[in-house]
C-alpha cells in the first residue's frame, strides 16, 4: 500500500518533534523535496512564506557552510526538508515560524534589520550569543530553543541527503568484518571542535 506524501509529511514531522525521526523517513522526505523542485523546476515552499524560507537557506548556509564540492547544508537540501516538515504538522511550522520570527525581532532590537537583511558580523554576534546554553536568559531562552533545533534538522538534513552520505562516506547496507573510523574524520572533527589543535 503506497503511503501519501501527506501522510508521510505528517508522520515524519510529529517524529521529528518528538526526536525519533528515522533515516528511512528522512531520505524520503529528501525525495519528495526533489520531486517538487523537478515538477516545478524550482521548489516553492509548501509552508514558509519566501521571507521565512530565504532566512532558513541563510541558517542552513551558516550551521553547514559549503566547502569545497561539498554544498553545505543549504545546497543539500535542508530549507526544502524543513519546510516540508512544517507542511506535515502545525507544532512543526510554529516552532520554526515562532523562532524565525524571534530571530528577526532580536536583530532589529541590535541593529535594526531582520536578520536575513543585517550584516554578516551582526547575524554571526546574534548567532553566537544563542549558539550556547551558557547564555541561557530569559531574552535569549527562545532564541536558545530555536536554534538548537534549527542546528539539529539543519544537521539532520544535510546528513540524510546525497551530499551528506556522499561527504560522509556512507556505504549503505553493506556488511563490514570490522569498522575503523577513518583517521581523515578523527582530524577533520577535531579540527572544527573546540578541543582541536
Amino acid at each position: 500500500m503506497a503511503v501519501s506524501r501527506r501522510s508521510l509529511l505528517q508522520s515524519a514531522a510529529a517524529a521529528a518533534t518528538a526526536g525519533c525521526l528515522d533515516a528511512d523517513t528522512m531520505q524520503q522526505v529528501h525525495h519528495h523535496a526533489a520531486e517538487v523542485k523537478q515538477q516545478s523546476g524550482a521548489y516553492q515552499p509548501a509552508c514558509l512564506t519566501a521571507h521565512e524560507f530565504q532566512t532558513v537557506q541563510l541558517l542552513a548556509a551558516l550551521i553547514i557552510p559549503p566547502e569545497g564540492a561539498d554544498p553545505g547544508g543549504a545546497g543539500a537540501g535542508a530549507p526544502e526538508y524543513i519546510d516540508l516538515l512544517c507542511s506535515g504538522s502545525d507544532r512543526m511550522a510554529r516552532i520554526w515560524q515562532g523562532g524565525l520570527a524571534w530571530l528577526d525581532a532580536a536583530s532589529r532590537r541590535r541593529v535594526q534589520k531582520a536578520f536575513l537583511d543585517a550584516a554578516p558580523a551582526d547575524r554571526t554576534a546574534l548567532l553566537d550569543q544563542i549558539a550556547f546554553r551558557r547564555n541561557a536568559s530569559p531574552e535569549l531562552n527562545p532564541g536558545i530553543d530555536f536554534f538548537e533545533w534549527a542546528r539539529r534538522m539543519v544537521v539532520d538534513a544535510w546528513a540524510t541527503s546525497p551530499t551528506g552520505f556522499k561527504a560522509l562516506g556512507f556505504q549503505g547496507n553493506t556488511g563490514m568484518e570490522t569498522f575503523q573510523v577513518p583517521t581523515e574524520a578523527l582530524t577533520y572533527a577535531l579540527k572544527r571542535s573546540p578541543f582541536g589543535a
